[in-house]
C-alpha cells in the first residue's frame, strides 16, 4: 500500500489547524501594521495583552490613540460582523490595562478601530468602529 505524501491526504490535527489559524493572524496583523504606517500612525503595542483583555495593535497619529482589532474573513462582511459585543468588553479592559500604566496618554483622544482582511480585496480600515468603555 502506496503512503500519503508528506502533507498530502492527512486529516489535519487540531493543534496543526491552530497553527494555521495563529500564522494567518499574525500574518493579517502584519499587513494592518503596514497599511496603519502608510497612513501615519506609529506602532505603540502588538498583540497587548493585560487584565483579561488582548488588543491587536496600539497606534498614536497626533493626539490620537487607537486601540485596533484585526478580523480577516472570507469576505470583508463577514469580518465587519465577527466583531462581538465581548471583544469589544474584552479590547475596552485591555485599553483601561494600557492606559493606566502609559499615564503619557492622559490627555490624548483615545479610539477603537477595525481592520477587516479579505483574500484578494483591499484591507479597510473602519475608525471608531469599536464603541470602548473607558471610564
Amino acid at each position: 500500500m502506496k503512503q500519503p505524501e508528506p502533507g498530502k491526504d492527512r486529516p489535519q490535527t487540531d493543534a496543526h489547524k491552530r497553527r494555521k489559524a495563529f500564522i494567518f493572524g499574525l500574518r493579517a496583523e502584519s499587513v494592518a501594521v503596514l497599511l496603519l504606517r502608510m497612513k501615519g500612525f506609529s506602532i505603540l503595542a502588538r498583540r497587548y495583552l493585560g487584565a483579561g483583555g488582548e488588543i491587536d495593535i496600539i497606534a498614536v497619529r497626533g493626539s490620537t490613540i487607537v486601540f485596533v482589532e484585526v478580523k480577516a474573513r472570507a469576505s470583508i462582511e463577514e469580518a465587519m460582523t465577527s466583531i462581538t459585543a465581548e471583544k469589544s468588553r474584552r479590547m475596552s479592559r485591555g485599553a483601561r490595562h494600557w492606559l493606566a500604566r502609559n499615564q503619557s496618554a492622559a490627555g490624548k483622544t483615545w479610539r477603537g478601530d477595525a481592520i477587516f482582511l479579505s483574500p484578494w480585496q483591499w484591507p479597510r480600515h473602519a475608525p471608531n468602529f469599536i464603541e470602548l468603555d473607558i471610564s
